[in-house]
């Protein structure tokens, strides 16, 4: 029988974390480990010695990992990577100054903030911005991201943004996986306390909006932010609702800030992650479980705006709910590194990292239903790889600010590759 034919061997390495997991190695790890790549595709992990027995390894290109780990490349299941300008000066005067101070000064903050900014800015400009983070996020071993709209809350400007996200899908290696949020927030134009105003955006968004979104296959999913003094419980349910009857899976920014329900519109569903998650209850946390809904955390955020109430691992781990990070890299939150998140993960809210590592690479697949191609190094998955100069996985997390990849692999063919 003619053996299966390899055309990229990565061999010699201290250690390979497939993120496979077997009973009692939540990681798969493979000591001395070999990948073998095909077209793209895992071929198969194992011994070099087994691979060599059962594959056809002539005329493959060998790359020696000697002292290096490899594993699965990261999975950014959360960000903003379109927005227009930065928020730097913003963030800086938070150090020592109140919102209303700076607001004082004329300054505008937050999200409205950004909406401006992205408004003013030509799909050129954010293009070229977005490929530019995009690009760096690579070199952090970051192969798939999901981008969402939700600086334009007005036609024209999100499908500016979401024409963005097909341009960078196209123009540079890393996967783009689009999401439609034209209910980040309401118009800065109405007034948000008007029933009949909120009643009027959020009619556009579900009969409008959505179905032109669908119509064309500009996202695989719609998000709303359910939090207080943004969308309701209630409006979010019928805003995802709008968004399934037309093919766009819901995904849920809730309890940031406050629990007003939307944990419980994400378990009903079920939405395929609820994220943020910081006055989540153990109640919904179970309930969310039972529904399969992904948690997805974002140290990162927490950290950027010293979240009074940073989210707590332990209680979603025991309840049973499969969980993600991502950076939520925003103008308020501007983190490119995964590597970096996976760190505050560990040190901040209690995950370690095994379990770090499985939520950027498995658990992040799974929020953005890719988890049946990316996420882990398995025969049939794409050749998503990054190599890490590192003696043990604890130093992934130790080495704070560092970037240890160097080397990465997308769809088995090498984009990065540090001297």
């Amino acid at each position: 029988m003619q053996k299966p034919k390899a055309d990229l061997l990565i061999h010699n390495t201290s250690e390979l974390i497939t993120c496979v997991s077997k009973e009692n190695d939540p990681l798969g790890r493979i000591p001395n480990g070999a990948v073998a790549v095909s077209n793209g595709r895992i071929l198969a992990t194992g011994l070099q010695a087994d691979l060599e027995q059962c594959l056809d390894l002539t005329g493959s290109e060998a790359l020696d990992a000697k002292g290096k780990i490899v594993a699965p490349g990261f999975v950014d299941c959360h960000t903003h990577l379109v927005f227009g300008k930065s928020r730097a000066k913003e963030y800086a005067l938070k150090m020592t100054l109140s919102i209303a101070e700076i607001e004082a000064m004329g300054l505008k903050t937050g999200i409205p903030a950004s909406i401006a900014m992205t408004r003013e800015t030509s799909e050129e400009g954010l293009f070229t911005s977005a490929l530019d983070r995009l690009e760096r996020m690579l070199q952090y071993g970051t192969t798939t991201v999901e981008s969402k709209s939700g600086y334009g809350i007005r036609w024209p400007d999100e499908l500016k943004m979401l024409h963005v996200n097909q341009r960078l899908a196209q123009a540079q290696p890393v996967d783009v996986v689009s999401t439609f949020l034209g209910a980040h927030d309401f118009p800065p134009e109405i007034n948000r306390k008007d029933p009949n105003q909120r009643l009027a955006y959020i009619r556009e968004l579900t009969h409008e909006m959505i179905p032109r979104v669908a119509e064309d296959n500009l996202a695989a999913f719609c998000d709303i932010y359910c939090d207080v003094g943004y969308y309701t419980a209630k409006e979010s349910e019928t805003v995802l609702k709008a968004g399934m009857e037309h093919g766009l899976a819901p995904r849920i920014h809730t309890d940031a800030y406050a629990n007003i329900g939307g944990s419980s519109v994400a378990a009903a569903l079920p939405a395929v992650s609820a994220d943020h998650l910081n006055y989540t209850s153990e109640k919904e946390m179970r309930r969310m479980a039972q529904s399969n809904v992904v948690g997805v955390v974002l140290p990162a955020l927490d950290f950027a705006v010293a979240h009074p109430d940073p989210f707590d691992a332990r209680p979603m781990r025991e309840a049973g709910m499969t969980l993600a990070l991502g950076t939520n890299l925003n103008p308020g939150n501007w983190t490119e590194s995964m590597q970096l998140v996976m760190q505050l993960a560990c040190r901040n809210h209690g995950m370690a990292p095994e379990e770090a590592l499985l939520a950027a690479t498995t658990g992040a697949a799974r929020a953005i239903q890719h988890h049946h191609e990316i996420g882990c190094l398995r025969e049939g998955y794409k050749a998503d790889i990054q190599i890490w100069d590192l003696p043990n996985l604890e130093d992934i997390i130790y080495r704070i600010g560092n970037n240890a990849v160097c080397m990465v692999i997308k769809n088995g063919k090498i984009v990065v590759r540090k001297t």
